[in-house]
């Protein structure tokens, strides 16, 4: 296996100042710009920002704060962790990261997704019921735009395209452009169909329980003969100095965005329990450099992927911990899961 790469990602979660008060969402895109800083000069491989439409997210447009991350670093990998292409226009969407790969010295990557959210859909005009075949048309488009030619294209959903080509095209002829998958079946085959790298969404429980879907994506790649890329995953978690003080930073922010996710989904309220049996046997990252460095060897051992990507911010942690968090990911946590794997 080629070696692992290690990812940061977040939503542009608003964060708390010195003094305790949420800071503006122009401040939290800030932000986030001196976090991406801060991981390329310690050596992170990725920065992914996910795409959101809420009060208590400030990036709704990754792409856009890409390209300003994209003039202030020079080595780290630029990400979406996703996309929602379904409320969006696949020829737009290759633009905007085409121009992000030029404004980056050909560093930009797309992770394309359904959304976990479903609020970008009535935003954009678009009818939730039309979710998956949303879709699965506008990913069929898209693949054939990653070809870089003129493009002749009907679908149902949005105007055809004949002879179309587009620009700008990317200086390597090649964007990179993951899926991201958050637990079915279908979408593991058909990212395998297109031949596209796969990203596993893996947010609570047991890592290894997504064996399986790794397994489906490697022989649904032989069946449809195309190719078997090494898989990625994304989970939640946090880094402090110690395990106590990481689970207390955590723990209330935490807590108010799983409660705020749950109240849309029909979930109870979260209990400390449940919060630390996750840490201690589920998906969550929590703890000191050493801690989570092991948890993060296990998980890749036992699942085989290829690339681990943290997601550094869940609710209002203050900005002083969430640079500390950063700084402890790359300098101690990559380092130590890179020496564990060797041994």
């Amino acid at each position: 296996m080629s070696e692992l790469v290690f990812g940061l990602d977040t939503f542009g979660d608003v964060p708390e100042d010195d003094s305790g008060g949420l800071v503006s969402h122009a401040r939290s895109i800030r932000q986030v710009v001196d976090e991406a800083v801060l991981a390329d000069d310690i050596g992170v491989d990725v920065l992914a920002l996910g795409e959101h439409h809420r009060p208590e997210y400030s990036v709704s447009s990754p792409e856009t704060v890409l390209a300003g991350i994209a003039t202030r670093t020079r080595r780290i990998r630029l990400s979406s962790g996703v996309t929602v292409l379904s409320s969006d226009d696949p020829v737009r969407v290759f633009q905007r990261f085409a121009t992000v790969d030029a404004l980056s010295g050909g560093r930009a990557e797309v992770i394309l997704g359904r959304g976990s959210f479903t609020e970008s859909f009535p935003l954009f005009g678009y009818d939730l019921s039309d979710y998956d075949a949303l879709f699965e048309e506008k990913i069929e488009l898209f693949a054939r735009l990653l070809q870089e030619k003129p493009v002749t294209w009907q679908g149902t959903m949005r105007a055809p395209l004949e002879n179309a080509e587009v620009f700008p095209t990317t200086e390597s002829g090649h964007l990179t452009t993951w899926v991201g998958v958050g637990g079915s079946p279908q979408s593991v085959v058909r990212t395998a169909r297109y031949g596209l790298p796969l990203m596993l969404a893996i947010i609570g429980g047991s890592p290894e329980r997504f064996a399986p879907y790794i397994d489906l994506y490697r022989r649904a790649a032989a069946q449809f003969n195309t190719v078997a890329h090494p898989v990625g995953m994304h989970s939640p978690g946090f880094v402090a100095d110690t395990d106590e003080e990481a689970r207390e930073l955590y723990w209330p922010s935490y807590r108010v965005m799983r409660d705020r996710i749950g109240a849309l989904r029909g979930w109870p309220p979260l209990r400390r329990e449940e919060y630390d049996t996750e840490i201690e046997h589920g998906s969550l990252y929590i703890g000191s450099p050493e801690t989570v460095a092991r948890k993060i060897a296990r998980a890749v051992s036992a699942l085989g992927v290829g690339r681990f990507d943290l997601i550094y911010t869940a609710g209002s942690q203050p900005i002083s911990a969430r640079l500390r968090a950063v700084e402890l990911y790359g300098t101690k946590v990559i380092p130590r899961v890179r020496d564990l794997l060797a041994d």
